[in-house]
């Protein structure tokens, strides 16, 4: 057993998506994930569990405008800072299923 890498150990969904008291979808609330030995960090996300986005995920605010219109204006978007591209993934790594670790 491991610290659940996504949630960081604590059980809770680290990005609030649903709602504040919503438990992690990794561990299923438990803080920690079952990982067959050996196992090795992650690489592909570096073990932090999350997906890398590396600008590969739109923004969701402004759709990879970079801009959102209020009014009669354009904007820079303040969700991504202009970039069109999403800062953070919201989804566990597709590798290791945001454990953090894969099997060696």
């Amino acid at each position: 057993m491991v610290k659940c890498a996504f949630c960081n150990g604590k059980g809770k969904d680290p990005f609030e998506l649903l709602s504040y008291l919503a438990t992690c979808q990794v561990c299923s609330g438990k803080g920690v994930v079952n990982v067959s030995e050996p196992a090795i960090k992650c690489v592909y996300c570096n073990g932090s569990g999350r997906n890398p986005s590396d600008g590969r995920i739109t923004c969701n605010v402004c759709f990879g405008k970079g801009a959102v219109s209020i009014g009669k204006n354009n904007v820079e978007c303040p969700e991504c800072n202009g970039t069109g591209k999403n800062r953070e993934s919201k989804l566990p790594c597709l590798r290791c299923r945001g454990k953090g670790v894969v099997k060696k």
